[in-house]
């Protein structure tokens, strides 16, 4: 193993240099701080992954042409979420520092301050979504044997699109204060709804009307629904370091809305550029035609499964970088994140030999059409390989961006993911006549070279010196 890699993933030489110069907690205690916050994000994350996943699989009871319709509205709805996703990173970054300098009042003057965009930007996103759905869709890349269902699922989540913004702001900041397990609960609660309403209104069961992909669609935004109720009740506490009950203003402050966009401008960059890559990305896959498009987004989903437990991860790493480096302890940041990593390895090594030994399995969860399993089943294959990789690359971005680094993760999500996923998907897809196994090339390819920019990042260190 070349050193610098070694150097990178040993933690404990940092934490006994930093015990030497300094008051640092012992390895289990480091171990078990990052663990307590890291498992509830995980679980979350996983649980939101499943939102898409849950809605996959039942309606594969209908046919490919289900899985298709629902799978191509993923694309359009996280272009309009990403403003909000944006928001968020510096919601998280922010309140992570003002938890780590002891700033109640701070701290809830950018809760106020994101609650407020969060709800201006998803009523406008809302509004657009429903009244052009049907060219967004055909945009999309949606053929005709897909475009009502698709419509119809992609109207009726946009309708939700105010309870779910709301709701990722408000856990956003909770994360900040590492409190996880909020978000875990709301999440757990909004899948077990949607999964009783997909029974209930897909299929028509227990005297429900059956209204099959529309059935899916009302089951999410349900779920959804709850979920905000339960985050606006987490904050309404007194007593506890974040309360909208607390003393403070809801007019926007210049020095809390510089903070907010000094990191969510990049962060928004990143987004846009996120989302226009995987578009892209995916309408190159429609193209490939309904069969492959709906094998492709059985495995998007399946990796989904590994993202969620990295996303989870970075979602701690970054709580735990920022209230660090709010704290002035820019070694522990450093410590953290290379915690978190070890974390990520452990957990990508026992999934990929999940995916590969449970492949077939795995794809008839999904579905009884025998072409999609076979085709599936060998993709899989591939994808335990870039779960080890996505896994890596995500909890180094965290880091990044928990420090406020965002200017360095947009410019990597510019370079890889908005030219050279799509640019690649579409060189082995066509020229090279690869098929759907060259999309899944190009995004090899894609996750290979984000990890290879993240990891010299973070060994450089520049990104503990971050102000904001």
């Amino acid at each position: 193993m070349p050193q610098w890699i070694r150097r990178f993933f040993d933690c404990q030489s940092m934490i006994r240099e930093a015990q030497k110069i300094d008051v640092i907690p012992p390895s289990r205690e480091v171990y078990g701080n990052t663990f307590n916050i890291a498992w509830p994000s995980a679980v979350e994350s996983v649980l939101v992954g499943l939102v898409g996943v849950i809605d996959t699989m039942m309606v594969g009871t209908i046919g490919p042409e289900a899985i298709a319709a629902v799978g191509i509205t993923n694309q359009p709805k996280l272009i309009f979420l990403a403003v909000i996703m944006s928001l968020n990173v510096g919601v998280t970054a922010v309140v992570a520092r003002k938890r780590g300098e002891e700033d109640a009042q701070g701290a809830n003057g950018v809760l106020r301050q994101s609650i407020l965009l969060s709800a201006a930007f998803s009523i406008v996103s809302t509004i657009v979504g429903v009244l052009f759905a049907q060219e967004i869709m055909e945009f999309a890349g949606a053929g005709a044997d897909i475009l009502d269902d698709a419509t119809a699922y992609f109207k009726i989540i946009m309708l939700g699109m105010f309870f779910n913004s709301l709701s990722m702001t408000i856990n956003a900041a909770q994360r900040g204060v590492g409190r996880t397990k909020i978000a875990m609960r709301t999440n757990l609660v909004a899948n077990g709804l949607n999964v009783i309403f997909n029974y209930l209104l897909i299929g028509g069961n227990l005297g429900f009307p059956r209204l099959g992909v529309r059935g899916a669609a009302i089951a999410t935004v349900i779920g959804l629904s709850v979920a905000f109720l339960m985050s606006v009740i987490s904050v309404l506490h007194h007593g506890q370091f974040l309360s909208l009950r607390a003393h403070g203003s809801w007019r926007f402050q210049g020095q809390t809305m510089r903070s907010l966009c000094k990191v969510g401008s990049s962060a928004l960059i990143e987004q846009l550029c996120l989302r226009f890559g995987f578009f892209t990305y995916a309408k190159i896959v429609a193209s490939l035609g309904t069969v492959a498009f709906a094998t492709h987004q059985i495995c998007m989903n399946i990796l989904s499964i590994s993202f969620s437990f990295g996303d989870g991860l970075s979602v701690a790493a970054s709580s735990l970088v920022g209230q660090s480096l709010g704290a002035k302890r820019a070694d522990m940041a450093i410590v953290y994140g290379k915690v978190c990593q070890r974390m990520a390895l452990i957990i990508a090594s026992v999934l990929m030999v999940c995916f590969l030994f449970g492949r077939r399995v795995i794809m008839m969860a999904f579905t009884n059409d025998e072409a999609v399993i076979s085709q599936g089943a060998v993709i899989i294959i591939l994808i335990g390989l870039i779960c080890m990789i996505q896994m890596s690359q995500v909890v180094i971005m965290g880091c990044l961006r928990g420090a406020g680094d965002t200017r360095f993760t947009a410019a990597v999500s510019l370079i890889s993911v908005a030219v050279i996923r799509p640019g690649s998907a579409w060189l082995f897809c066509y020229p090279l006549a690869l098929g759907l196994m060259g999309a899944w090339y190009s995004l090899c390819f894609d996750q290979i070279i984000r990890m290879v920019l993240s990891m010299v990042r973070f060994s450089g260190g520049n990104w503990t010196e971050i102000k904001l």
